[in-house]
């Protein structure tokens, strides 16, 4: 795959650390003297200190998974679990692969609910937690199948979100994949610095960053590829969502998220990152993910269909 990113273990001296840089497992890390002034400080002070030792349970829990992909934003609302979703529907398309998704969006999970499997329990077993299967080569986890209803809130610090997503790593009986994909929150919080960390041993494929026209969500983009380049996340590309309106009676173009400063073309260009591709909005989106089925079986002619497809086999041929 190609990438311009530094894919050095999390643990390593980031090459732009201040001279005396105590090391980002070190207790100090991020709170030295030495620390001052770091761009990296405060990603260092909030991750814990000393590697963490489940991390060879993690890695051989995830040994037999090829293909682990992130799917960030910057700002919340741009479609990213809809992405999600659809990538996972495409890729279980070909019955000879496997796929999982792990909904890390621990205080808002949304894809039982776009998945169709919104009312299935999870249920344990000899090997682990087994995870929900939406089709028999589709499998899903989420806290939202732990909750008691579909109002219950999640009120919860960040220390105990970083718990549950390594129970998802550690505990899940994951089995054999081609892909496994991780639908996070928006920004770069806690989630992010957890899956990050426990992922430093089985190694992350890369992380899709969708995002949508207008400057406002690609101020927040970029905060979010300084996060990858930071925490040595290789970058597949970037997503523009909602490029525009398609009619589905005459196929007219509108621009709904106008793309004051070039969109998410210009920014791709600024930055030297791939820019996948640009799905224009259709409301059967919407209604698909109401209703848990895949848009792309359902419209297959759509426009917006035709750009995930293009954009799907994209991330295919990077990644393989």
């Amino acid at each position: 795959m190609a990438s311009t990113q530094n894919t050095a273990p999390v643990g390593e001296v980031p090459p732009d650390a201040n001279e005396h840089c105590p090391g980002p497992e070190s207790a100090s890390a991020g709170k030295a003297a030495g620390c001052e002034g770091c761009p990296n400080q405060e990603i260092c002070s909030t991750q814990a200190a000393g590697p963490d030792p489940d991390l060879p349970l993690v890695a051989e829990r995830l040994q037999n998974i090829r293909h682990k992909l992130l799917v960030l934003s910057g700002k919340g609302g741009v479609g990213k679990s809809t992405f999600t979703s659809q990538l996972a529907f495409a890729l279980a398309t070909d019955e000879s692969t496997e796929v999982g998704v792990v909904d890390i969006d621990i205080c808002g999970p949304s894809l039982p609910k776009i998945m169709g499997s919104e009312r299935e329990q999870v249920h344990s077993a000899s090997g682990g937690w087994q995870p929900v299967y939406v089709q028999d080569n589709l499998a899903l986890m989420s806290i939202g199948f732990m909750l008691p209803d579909d109002e219950a809130a999640v009120i919860w610090r960040g220390p105990k979100k970083s718990g549950m997503i390594k129970q998802f790593l550690k505990d899940v009986d994951w089995g054999t994949l081609d892909y496994l994909l991780f639908d996070t929150p928006p920004g770069t919080s806690d989630e992010h610095l957890a899956v990050v960390q426990l992922l430093r041993d089985s190694g992350i494929t890369g992380a899709i960053i969708v995002t949508t026209p207008q400057e406002v969500a690609l101020q927040d983009v970029r905060k979010e590829i300084d996060f990858c380049r930071k925490a040595k996340v290789p970058i597949i590309g970037v997503v523009e969502n909602m490029s525009g309106f398609v009619c589905p009676s005459c196929h007219g173009e509108s621009q709904i998220f106008y793309p004051s400063t070039g969109g998410a073309k210009a920014l791709c260009d600024e930055l030297g990152i791939p820019l996948l591709g640009s799905i224009p909005l259709d409301p059967r989106i919407g209604q698909a993910c109401d209703q848990g089925t895949s848009f792309l079986d359902t419209c297959a002619s759509s426009p917006a269909a035709q750009a995930y497809v293009k954009i799907i086999d994209g991330i295919k041929s990077l990644v393989e």
